[in-house]
């Protein structure tokens, strides 16, 4: 009864996951939790699980990215990597892109090329963001560091007693993979859009200016007074008086004579100015004034901003900035944009203030399409020094000389002692939520494995492919994976298909390894949707792409991906009885 009852629960945790509603790192959490105070989870085996070696291993890995994606290597590089044809550019820069991604953390590599590629002028940016996006994923298949999703998986395999997962153990069936798909991603570029750039032509339509004339009733009144701060449709954005830019404007701040006032949102809402004595409406041109400061961001998939709205967080004092446009896809969402709940992946045009770029919270909240960078970039020597440093880790880890948890944390202390990484850095970068979720998943994991469930669900997979062998039955798990993949987060997905994949190799009888392979790239296989990968999160506003475009780019690197490691995954990785 248990058994059936633990698999109810995972059952309704899963419906919340594909509601998205709440946080995953709130439903895990409170999954695990709940288990405990049911009796179903000791304290010892919850508190273990954040404990677990790969999982500690993966937060230092984390962390000492930080100071890995500041390398000025990928801007110096971007160049060449755009240069040809569409489709030759396409395989110059998902070859490079892969190739970092099998070592770096691939959201750092997606943001690091994000801003060059969407500004560059040779090619429409949405032929080649998606491509960027989906290398990023297929480098990470390639190692056991290319993707979290790896580690997440390691860590189940820790837990459950088998030998960890090794460095290139990935890389026989995810290298030709990755090869095989990026040709596929090359030939099939012209199915990708070429949207036009979001640049000044967009940027326009979101601007209204007036001006105060001499003799206004509206003179020497202050903002709040005027009751010029909630307008229907519209938001007083910036105050241009004589050649100076006031920027954001305060409740407080009195009008003069002459101000130029710049509204934003709903610019068909002009008659709502009608009803302001003294106050002269003349045109949208004031694209030209605000160009110098505007900044064009993606909210990032670390923000504290998802699912928030302006006004929830108070955005110009959080950031000094007013939010011009936000665009969602390549939807302009239109309104009061104070009361719009942001997104993951919403693109923001923010009219940014003198003191935008000094917030130590921009790098968790944001990744900057254009204008200044966030942080310095190493020089040449401290770049090398980084490089060298990892690459070394990872080496001497491969060649089992140092355990990788020993050498992330010697480089770690090593960035920290030369400047490179900073405590501070590391406190507002901490990749708390997915701590949690992958400590929660190991605890939850453990209760689907004492309690029965697990074995309950491995008998139901016997009995499906009982009559067509234990391959058909390595293709039902990677079937599974594939699809909680494109409905909940990869490493929500490698939580859930773990204990499936698990119970039926020993159902079966066979070894359980090219089990947990097809659990971790099927975890990574989220090609379809934009909403189930962060990468895709990031290049979705970017690129001005609908949801269309991702089905259609998608589906032929999906079937490709998903073909060669089930072609391969048996060859490399025996199913034996």
């Amino acid at each position: 009864m248990t058994a059936y009852l633990v698999l109810g629960s995972i059952a309704l945790l899963l419906a919340l996951l594909i509601h998205g509603r709440i946080s995953p790192a709130i439903l895990f959490a409170s999954w695990a939790g709940g288990y405990h105070l049911l009796g179903l989870a000791s304290q010892d085996a919850l508190l273990s699980s954040f404990s677990n070696p790969a999982l500690a291993t993966l937060i230092l890995l984390l962390l000492v990215s930080l100071a890995l994606e500041r390398s000025p290597l990928l801007d110096q590089l971007s160049d060449a990597l755009l240069k040809g044809r569409t489709s030759v550019a396409t395989i110059k820069l998902s070859s490079f892109a892969c190739l970092v991604s099998a070592f770096m953390n691939n959201t750092a590599v997606v943001g690091a090329l994000l801003g060059t590629v969407a500004r560059q002028r040779r090619h429409p940016a949405s032929k080649l963001l998606i491509p960027l996006s989906y290398a990023s994923i297929l480098g990470g298949v390639t190692t056991l560091v290319g993707t979290s999703t790896n580690l997440v998986v390691n860590s189940f395999v820790v837990d459950a007693g088998l030998p960890p997962l090794h460095m290139f153990q990935f890389t026989w069936v995810g290298l030709p993979v990755a090869v095989a798909c990026i040709a596929v991603m090359a030939l099939s570029s012209r199915l990708l859009p070429a949207n036009a750039s979001s640049d000044s032509e967009a940027r326009s339509t979101y601007f209204l200016e007036a001006r105060v004339a001499e003799g206004s009733a509206m003179i020497g009144r202050s903002i709040e007074e005027n009751r010029l701060r909630n307008l229907e449709g519209l938001f007083l954005l910036e105050i241009e008086r004589e050649g100076r830019l006031i920027s954001p404007v305060g409740p407080a701040e009195r009008l003069h004579a002459g101000d130029v006032l710049v509204f934003t949102g709903e610019v068909v809402r002009v008659q709502t100015l009608q009803r302001f004595p003294g106050l002269e409406v003349f045109g949208a041109g004031a694209d030209a004034l605000l160009k110098s400061n505007l900044v064009e961001v993606v909210l990032s998939n670390e923000s504290d901003l998802a699912n928030k709205t302006l006004r929830d967080v108070d955005f110009r004092t959080m950031f000094d900035a007013g939010v011009v446009g936000i665009r969602r896809g390549e939807k302009r969402l239109t309104g009061q944009l104070g009361r719009i709940p942001l997104r993951v992946g919403d693109s923001l045009l923010l009219a940014a203030g003198p003191d935008f770029f000094q917030h130590r919270n921009l790098d968790r909240n944001f990744h900057i399409l254009n204008g200044s960078g966030l942080r310095p970039k190493l020089s040449p020597g401290q770049s090398t020094a980084a490089l060298s440093g990892f690459a070394l880790v990872i080496a001497l880890a491969a060649a089992g000389w140092l355990p990788l948890f020993a050498g992330l944390l010697l480089l770690l202390a090593a960035l920290l002692a030369t400047g490179l990484l900073t405590l501070g850095e590391m406190r507002r970068r901490f990749p708390f939520e997915l701590l949690v979720v992958i400590g929660s998943a190991l605890a939850i994991a453990g209760v689907v494995e004492r309690s029965g469930a697990a074995g309950l669900m491995a008998g139901w997979m016997r009995a499906v492919f009982d009559g067509y062998g234990v391959y058909a039955a390595l293709v039902g798990v990677y079937l599974i994976t594939l699809v909680l993949t494109e409905v909940v987060t990869n490493n929500a997905a490698a939580a859930l298909a773990f204990p499936i994949a698990l119970g039926t190799a020993r159902a079966f009888g066979v070894d359980p390894t090219p089990f947990i392979m097809v659990v971790a790239y099927g975890a990574s296989a989220g090609f379809l949707v934009p909403f189930g990968y962060q990468t895709h999160l990031m290049v979705y506003s970017a690129g001005r792409y609908r949801m269309r475009d991702f089905l259609r780019a998608g589906l032929p690197v999906s079937l490709t991906y998903s073909v060669a490691v089930l072609a391969l995954v048996p060859v490399v990785f025996p199913l034996g009885g």
